[in-house]
């Protein structure tokens, strides 16, 4: 009964880490990547469709995202989409392909989305901390003997001191990306 709890309290903490992480790979750090706009909502067929589900996003260079969409039709709608979402992204039309140049960043860019990723971080500390107080309440519930609960409790612990930090290295990794001239 205790092991499937912990066992349990490992995915959603893992689950609570890689939403961190992918959260994190849509900061822009002056380095073009298709992860900053493949979660773009796009007017597609009378209805919404992620961008990543109607082109092909490519990085021919640093500086530049490259969307190539498979219906040519929807290139109009991808550069609304694009200028809609607000991220700051100029796109510019050629032809059958929207290509979406980055502007260097200032010191000022720089340090904003310093802050973002230090939100972001910190949304998932949160997120893996309440996994832990679900996990200790559910492995109270369950009506163990008190050496279990102890193990359980240390596991749980355990599993929240290595969420946390794997949150933390990666805040500092993307700090030192973002903040790298």
């Amino acid at each position: 009964m205790s092991s499937a709890i912990v066992n349990e309290t490992a995915s959603k903490m893992k689950k609570a880490v890689e939403h961190t992480l992918h959260e994190f790979s849509s900061i822009h750090t002056g380095k073009a990547t298709p992860a900053m706009v493949e979660g773009i909502m796009v007017e597609a067929y009378g209805s919404q469709m992620r961008l990543r589900d109607c082109a092909a996003i490519t990085t021919p260079d640093a500086r530049l995202i490259q969307i190539q969409p498979w219906d040519t039709g929807l290139a109009k709608a991808i550069e609304k989409a694009i200028q809609v979402a607000n991220l700051g992204f100029n796109p510019l039309m050629d032809g059958k392909i929207v290509r979406i140049p980055l502007p260097d960043m200032s010191r000022e860019r720089r340090q904003e989305f310093a802050k973002t990723a230090n939100r972001l971080a910190e949304e998932g500390r949160v997120q893996v901390r309440t996994v832990r107080r679900d996990a200790m309440e559910a492995v109270k519930r369950a009506k163990l003997p008190e050496d279990q609960v102890n193990r359980s409790e240390k596991e749980i612990q355990a599993l929240t001191d290595k969420s946390i930090k794997e949150i933390n290295e990666h805040l500092a990794s993307k700090e030192k990306e973002l903040l790298a001239v």
